[in-house]
Formats: C-alpha cells, sequence, structure tokens
C-alpha cells in the first residue's frame, strides 16, 4: 500500500471530521480527485470525504450540518469557518436518461462506492494515516500517464454520458492518454451526449478549454467523433482540428471568453450570440465572446483606431491581440495602450452633456434627432476633434442646429 509522505494541508484541516466520524463507529476517508491531486503534487479544489454512516447518522455526529443533496447520501458539514461534503458510501441503480441512477443505495462497504467511479485515477481513497487505498490499480495508470474507466468502460458510459466529456477534460489537465478500450467505449456512447444537459457540457467543454493540455483533449474528442453530438459543432472536425493546430503548443487562453471566441471566429461561426444560447449560457458571456469575434474580424483586415478602443475597451482589443500572438501573427499592445491614453471619454456616461442638459439648456426637442446629435458629439470627443466640456460642446452644437 503506498503512503503519502506528507499529508496536505488541506487534509490536515479536515482530519478532525475524520477522527469524529470514526470515534462514533463508522469509516471515513477522502475520496476523488482531491486524493489524486495530492499524490501528483498538484494544487487541491475541493475535499470530499465518503463514509460508511447514513446520511442521518452523519447529522447526528456533527451539530452544524445542511442537507444539500441528502437523496443522494450528501450531508454539508460546517465546521470551523469551512464547508465539507460528506457522502454516503453508495451504489446506483440503472441510470435514467444517461445521467441519473433511477435510485441510490446506501452501503456499508467502500469498495462497492469506488466500484462505482468513473476513472481509475478518480477511484482512490485515502485514510487519516496518508495510506492509498488502490482497488483498481490507478497508481500504475497515474505512473504511466494513462486515464482508464473503472470496470467495464462501456458501463461507465452508458450509465453517464457526461464521463466522456470529463474523460477529454481529465486529458486536457493531466496531459494523459486515453487507454485503447477506455477511448473505444467513449467513441461508441459519445451518441449519448445529446441526451446530457447542455449546461453540465458547456461546463465541461470550458474547463478543457482551460486546461493546460487542451489542444491535446480537444484532439481527442474530435478522434472518438464527440463533437457531432455538441451544439453548433457537427462536421465541424477539420475546423476544429485547424484551431487547435494554429495556436503554439504552450498557449493558454487567459479566460473562457476568449476561448471560445478564438474556436468560434476559426469555426467561421456568423451567428455568435445564437450559438452560444445553443450552449445556454448567460447573455453577457454571449456579449464578451461576440464583441472579441468583431475585433478578431476587425483585426484581419486592419489596425486599430481610437474608435475601435472606445467600442470595446482596452482589455478586449488586448484578449485578441494575444489570440493573434499565439498564432503567430503581428501584434502591437504599445499601440493598445496609446489609444486607451489618448481617449478622453471611455463611455458616454462620462460626457460633459446629456440628452436632458441639451433639453434644458438649448431647448432641444427629444426624439431620433436629438439622439444622433448626441452620437456626433460622442464621436467627435472620442476623436480628439472636440473638448469634452459644456462651453465648447455648445459652440459646437451651434455650428451644425439651426431653427431647430
Amino acid at each position: 500500500m503506498m503512503r503519502l509522505t506528507t499529508l496536505p494541508s488541506e487534509f490536515q484541516e479536515a482530519l478532525p471530521i475524520l477522527e469524529k466520524i470514526k470515534k462514533a463507529g463508522f469509516e471515513a476517508y477522502f475520496v476523488g480527485g482531491s486524493v489524486r491531486d495530492a499524490i501528483l503534487g498538484r494544487p487541491i479544489h475541493d475535499v470530499d470525504i465518503a463514509t460508511s454512516s447514513y446520511p442521518e447518522e452523519t447529522k447526528t455526529i456533527f451539530p452544524k450540518t445542511i442537507d444539500v443533496g441528502i437523496e443522494h447520501g450528501t450531508v454539508l458539514v460546517l465546521t470551523g469557518g469551512r464547508e465539507y461534503e460528506i457522502t454516503t458510501f453508495r451504489t446506483e441503480d440503472v441510470y435514467v436518461d444517461f445521467r441519473r441512477p433511477s435510485a441510490v443505495h446506501f452501503v456499508r462497504s467502500l469498495e462497492e462506492d469506488l466500484k462505482r467511479r468513473d476513472f481509475t485515477v478518480n477511484a482512490f481513497a485515502l485514510d487519516e494515516e496518508a495510506n492509498v487505498i488502490d482497488l483498481f490499480d490507478g497508481l500504475t495508470d497515474l505512473e504511466e500517464k494513462r486515464l482508464r474507466a473503472v470496470g467495464q468502460a462501456s458501463e461507465r458510459f452508458n450509465e453517464d454520458a457526461l464521463r466522456i466529456m470529463r474523460g477529454f477534460r481529465f486529458v486536457a489537465s493531466l496531459g494523459f492518454d486515453i487507454e485503447e478500450q477506455t477511448f473505444a467505449a467513449m467513441a461508441d456512447y459519445a451518441h449519448l451526449l445529446e441526451e446530457i444537459s447542455v449546461e453540465r457540457s458547456f461546463i465541461e467543454f470550458d474547463k478543457l478549454l482551460m486546461a493546460f493540455f487542451w489542444q491535446k483533449g480537444l484532439e481527442l474528442l474530435v478522434d472518438s467523433g464527440a463533437q457531432h453530438y455538441l451544439p453548433g459543432l457537427k462536421d465541424k472536425a477539420l475546423a476544429i482540428q485547424s484551431f487547435c493546430q494554429s495556436l503554439a503548443s504552450d498557449f493558454q487562453f487567459g479566460s473562457s471568453e476568449q476561448a471560445w471566441a478564438g474556436l468560434l471566429y476559426a469555426l467561421s461561426i456568423t451567428d455568435i450570440k445564437g450559438f452560444l444560447k445553443a450552449w445556454k449560457t448567460s447573455s453577457q458571456f454571449q456579449k464578451d465572446v461576440d464583441k472579441l469575434v468583431q475585433i478578431l474580424r476587425i483585426r484581419e483586415q486592419r489596425e486599430l483606431t481610437k474608435r475601435d478602443c472606445y467600442r470595446f475597451g482596452a482589455d478586449f482589443l488586448k484578449a485578441v491581440e494575444e489570440l493573434r500572438a499565439g498564432q503567430g501573427l503581428s501584434v502591437d499592445f504599445n499601440h493598445i495602450d496609446q489609444l486607451d491614453q489618448t481617449l478622453t471619454i471611455h463611455s458616454k456616461q462620462e460626457m460633459a452633456v446629456t440628452g436632458r442638459t441639451l433639453m434644458v439648456e438649448l431647448g432641444l426637442k427629444a426624439g431620433p434627432h436629438l439622439g444622433d446629435l448626441l452620437h456626433t458629439i460622442e464621436m467627435a470627443i472620442v476623436d480628439g476633434q472636440l473638448d469634452n466640456n459644456q462651453e465648447a460642446i455648445f459652440e459646437f452644437i451651434a455650428e451644425r442646429v439651426v431653427d431647430e
């Protein structure tokens, strides 16, 4: 049995939880991805604990708990200013809609619980003495940088097709290869992704794009044919592959918006908002990605101007410049800084006048004409042809408005 030489601080802080559960006569272990990351020396995010105590029993052990997913065996324990998810060992009945089990059965056996997990490298348990419990030879898979399904791969993906997306995401974050039978099953069951909620698939795809080995994850996803069953990506294999190859092998996206903009631009998607709506993303996300794609199209044609900087903002322009740098295209970050510094206003809210000011002070009437006039003033200020003060603006209007 392998033993960790040092127990990461995240686990040390949670040790009292394990000890309390054990003192009450039950088993308790750290489980899942956090154990894998501890073995690999990677940063640990969520500390998950699995126990032989049933939810109601767990609740009697700790004074402060919240029922977060009690029907699935999960209780949230609040202690020392922290929150921990404690989940009862469980097995699952047949799955409905290839995502949710029709019933969850609580069991007292750690082995039964670990058997239902997705990949061997996520099926470790860790006890309070830092001993790693590895029932499926996941340690060998870690050593050989291999992603392999627990038990029968076809069963795992038929139970929960989201595991297919998770698999590609793990490849992207760990840089592992996928074991042959596991990959074959991912390809065989990829069509079930159409049954999965789009939001869940988006989360996995997004994490894939933001991971270090994103190109490897994306290329394997395409090799499996999974893109055919994801919104808007059917028959886009070649475009996705050329997108992967167009960026430097060590290129990392700075944000999800930048990643999706790069992808959709490479796929020649015209209706960006419509495409992302099909993935059920937020309207703000759709707007931001759309802006980045617009800038990418502008940069294909010409240099950036003050109006571009005003319209989109320096941060958006720089995000596009980073993408261009990753593709080995010409870039000019200094030019963006210079444009930004020469802007006297960065939004119409900073203008020295409003429509109301012009109506009250100059007696102008409301309507489209006033809106057009305000826009003309705004652009004259942006272009540096007009000072942003009331006196200069009134003078500017006097030259344009006759017998209003």
